[in-house]
C-alpha cells in the first residue's frame, strides 16, 4: 500500500467509503426484511467487521494495534454505536431507503450544537441560522400533517435516535481519538455489537439461510471497505473536507432506492432534503475555513 497519498487520491478514498457504507445500508435493509431480529442482524455485523479488520491488521502486520489502549473509556462510545445500529436496522424497515438518509443528515448539525455547549465551540449566529433551516427541513421532508407521509413514526422514532448516538458519539471520540486509532474504535465496536448479539441469541435466534448468511457477510465487508478506506481519506486530508462528500450518500442511496425499491421520492422530501443537505454543507465549509484559519495562525503563536 502507498504510503502517501494526494489530495486527489484521498477525496477519492473518502468517496468510495461513503458508497460502501450506502451499499452496506442497502443490506442491512434487504436483511431487515426477514424474520431476523434486529439483535441477530448486529451480532453477525459486529462479527464480520471484526473478521475484516483482523484481515487487513494481519495483512500490514499490525494485528495488536486493533485492540484498544484503554477499553474502559470505550465502554461509552461503543454502546451509543451498539444502539445506533440497533435503531438503523428498525429505522430502515420502517422508512423509506431516500428518507432515512435525509433525516439522518441532521447529525452534523446536532453535533454542531453539542460542541457549542460541551467543547466550548464557537457558534455564531450564521450556523445558528443553517441548524435552524436543517432542522425546518426534517419538519418539510417528512410532511407529518399530509396524506401521503411515507414511513411510520417507530421509524422516524429510531431515526432520531440515530442521530443522537450518532452525534453524541462524534463528540465524545474528539478526545479518544487522541489516544486510540481509528481501527481499534471501530474493531471494539464490532466486539461489543457481537457479544451483545450472540448473548441474545442464545435466549432466542431465527435459523439462517444461506442467503441471508452471504448478505450479513457482505454487509460487513462493506462496512469494514467503508471504514478503512474512510481512514485513509482522513489520514491523507482534512476531516473538513472529507465531510463535505458526506452527502454524496443522498444520491447514491436515492439511485439503489430506485433500483431495488422502486422509490420515488416525493416533492416535500426532495425539498426537505435540499434544505438539510444546503444547511449541512454550509456548516462543513464553515468548519473547513475555521480550520485553514486556524492553520494559518499557528505560525504566529508563541512556543511554550
Amino acid at each position: 500500500m502507498k504510503s502517501s497519498y494526494s489530495e486527489f487520491e484521498a477525496i477519492g478514498f473518502a468517496l468510495a467509503a461513503f458508497t460502501c457504507w450506502v451499499l452496506a445500508d442497502s443490506i442491512i435493509k434487504m436483511v431487515g426484511n426477514s424474520k431476523l431480529p434486529a439483535y441477530e442482524v448486529i451480532a453477525f455485523f459486529g462479527l464480520t467487521v471484526m473478521g475484516f479488520l483482523f484481515l487487513h491488521g494481519l495483512l500490514r502486520k499490525q494485528v495488536k494495534s486493533l485492540w484498544p489502549r484503554q477499553p474502559r473509556r470505550q465502554i461509552f462510545r461503543a454502546s451509543l454505536d451498539l444502539i445506533n445500529n440497533l435503531c438503523v436496522v428498525v429505522a430502515l424497515r420502517h422508512l423509506p431507503f431516500t428518507l432515512f438518509y435525509i433525516l439522518v443528515f441532521l447529525a452534523p448539525m446536532v453535533t454542531a450544537i453539542m460542541a457549542a455547549f460541551f467543547l466550548q465551540e464557537r457558534l455564531e449566529w450564521r450556523k445558528s441560522a443553517a441548524i435552524v433551516t436543517g432542522f425546518v427541513g426534517v419538519v418539510v421532508a417528512v410532511n407529518p400533517f399530509g396524506s401521503a407521509r411515507q414511513g411510520d413514526w417507530i421509524g422516524f422514532g429510531a431515526c432520531m435516535v440515530c442521530v443522537a448516538c450518532f452525534s453524541t458519539n462524534m463528540v465524545w471520540s474528539r478526545s479518544i481519538t487522541q489516544t486510540e486509532k481509528p481501527e481499534s474504535l471501530v474493531f471494539f465496536s464490532g466486539a461489543v455489537m457481537a457479544v451483545y448479539g450472540m448473548a441474545r441469541m442464545l435466549v432466542h435466534a431465527e435459523p439462517l439461510t444461506a442467503k441471508l448468511t452471504a448478505g450479513l457477510v457482505t454487509m460487513g465487508f462493506f462496512c469494514a471497505l467503508g471504514s478503512v478506506s474512510f481512514f485513509i481519506a482522513l489520514k491523507h486530508t482534512s476531516a473538513a473536507s472529507v465531510s463535505q462528500y458526506h452527502y454524496t450518500q443522498l444520491l447514491s442511496g436515492a439511485l439503489i432506492a430506485y433500483l431495488f425499491w422502486h422509490e420515488i421520492p416525493t416533492i416535500w422530501m426532495l425539498l426537505g432534503g435540499i434544505l438539510i443537505v444546503g444547511s449541512g454543507l454550509y456548516i462543513a465549509m464553515k468548519a473547513s475555513r475555521e480550520s485553514l484559519d486556524a492553520c494559518s495562525l499557528s505560525p504566529l503563536l508563541p512556543e511554550e
